[in-house]
């Protein structure tokens, strides 16, 4: 691939760094591009920028902040084969999944480019002496703090639904992997006015002052748990709008009576689709004790004829390697664990490992199934976020139910049942703020997307996802 040079984006403008850090091809345990990392200066910079934008940016109708929304969406479908290839080095995903990535995102901007996605006002209520119109108000800066796992989908939500709004937006990209959004913002230049749409890239302390920051009105942050609580802190000293979607330690509950065959595809989709990283992936799964053992054989057999690991990203697949060193060694940690503990392993388990007898390089973990763990071992307490898959069995339902209500378990969750009743009954007593019944998780952009518990606070997509984006007013009509 061509050398690239990346950028960080400020009131449109290309700026470079003295200081930039390169990023591990997680295939290949190659270093890829310098990326210049962006000082406090550049973010004052672009702080001010924005600030300056919304002015005008937030009398824009709305009907012309949608049409932008089509042309951002244009100019992904142009790029699609250089973002991509971008996507696949940085990340590992196959090019498959990496043209998905950017497939989704235009299918965002599309989304909120239709006017009956978008809010618009409303009478809240009307009598013989008023009348009561709710409208939507945007809030100024937002900073959109994103992770690794789908960089350019989850950075794109976040960016559509502030600029739906009438806000402006400042992202900031995992700097495990900043490249395809960078230059994604640097290639959508022009299409916006300078201000609105700006990228920084940089680490933790970049955040921090993002979330300490008087001129940002609002944080939209991915992540872990623990950095979620202390976003959540730093924004609570300027009285900042959060948005926090946190770890999802997703729980599955097969019933007896579920069509074994589909459950099995879908468990086994949901479980190692990008090798399990996926923030409502399949993390536990609970299956009832009449069919446990015909289930863990069927599955075993679904993951060892379709999810392998596959070295070249030109060859289609959705499993890949784990997209960075550090969640590969915490992947490893829960491996081991489970090893040390002398668990049943009945697929997967083995690890390559950098310098091995056959020269093997990347951050590969077999898809791995384990039998039967405690409840109380890592795997089942833990969100692995990998390849890695805990089996129970069940027979009482308030107990499973039990079981599945983890406090880090609210993102999403689903239930595998020929009675559809059961299922929905189920699902309704399980505290996760999305529930899939017989079919793997996947979110919609039509729904609301959120967390309970430890799983996040507030929630994106959806109509109701971007009323965290604005402020709603009532305008009172005396009659």
């Amino acid at each position: 691939m061509e050398e690239l040079k990346f950028h960080n984006i400020i009131n449109d403008a290309l700026r470079s760094s003295p200081t930039t850090h390169t990023v591990t091809d997680p295939r290949t345990e190659s270093s890829l591009w310098p990326c210049p990392i962006a000082s406090p200066a550049d973010f004052e910079d672009a702080v001010t920028s924005a600030q300056t934008a919304f002015k005008t940016w937030k009398l824009t109708p709305l009907s012309e902040r949608q049409a932008l929304l089509t042309k951002l969406a244009s100019n992904l479908e142009d790029h699609l084969p250089l973002l991509s290839q971008i996507l696949a080095r940085e990340s590992g995903k196959s090019l498959l999944l990496s043209e998905l990535d950017v497939r989704n995102s235009i299918a965002q901007c599309l989304h909120y480019a239709q006017p009956a996605n978008a809010l618009s006002d409303y009478v809240q209520f009307e009598d013989d002496t008023v009348k009561i119109i709710a409208t939507h108000v945007p809030l100024g800066v937002v900073a959109a703090i994103c992770p690794w796992n789908f960089p350019l989908i989850l950075s794109n939500l976040k960016v559509v639904s502030s600029l739906v709004t009438g806000n402006c937006v400042i992202v900031k990209p995992s700097p495990f992997t900043p490249y395809a959004v960078m230059k994604w913002i640097e290639l959508a230049r022009g299409i916006l006015p300078p201000g609105v749409l700006q990228v920084l890239n940089g680490g933790a302390d970049l955040g921090q002052m993002m979330t300490l920051h008087p001129g940002i009105a609002k944080v939209s942050f991915t992540g872990t748990i623990a950095v979620g609580k202390a976003v959540m802190e730093a924004c609570a000293k300027t009285l900042k709008k959060v948005t926090l979607e946190l770890a999802g330690n997703n729980a599955c509950i097969v019933c007896a009576d579920a069509d074994l065959p589909k459950a099995v595809k879908n468990v086994a989709s949901g479980a190692f689709f990008n090798a399990g990283q996926v923030c409502v992936a399949t993390k536990r799964v609970y299956v009832h004790e009449n069919v446990y053992e015909e289930f863990v054989k069927r599955l075993v057999d679904e993951v060892k004829g379709n999810y392998t690991v596959v070295e070249d990203a030109s060859v289609p697949s959705v499993f890949g390697p784990v997209s960075n060193k550090v969640q590969f060694e915490t992947v490893k940690r829960i491996l081991e664990d489970c090893k040390g503990k002398g668990y049943d392993i009945v697929a997967g388990g083995e690890v390559r490992e950098t310098g091995n007898a056959e020269g093997k390089k990347g951050f590969w973990l077999e898809p791995t199934i384990v039998k039967g763990p405690p409840d109380d071992s890592v795997l089942v307490k833990e969100e692995q976020f990998g390849p890695i898959l805990p089996v129970l069995s069940w027979s009482d339902e308030d107990d499973v139910i039990k079981r599945s209500n983890l406090a880090n378990a609210g993102l999403g969750a689903s239930v595998y049942s020929s009675d559809l009743a059961q299922a929905e009954r189920i699902a309704r007593r399980l505290e996760a703020g999305g529930v899939w019944i017989n079919r793997s998780e996947r979110p919609h952009m039509g729904a609301y997307f959120s967390g309970f518990k430890d799983s996040g606070f507030g929630g994106e997509m959806g109509k109701q996802g971007l009323l965290s984006y604005s402020y709603t007013q009532s305008i009172h009509f005396a009659k």
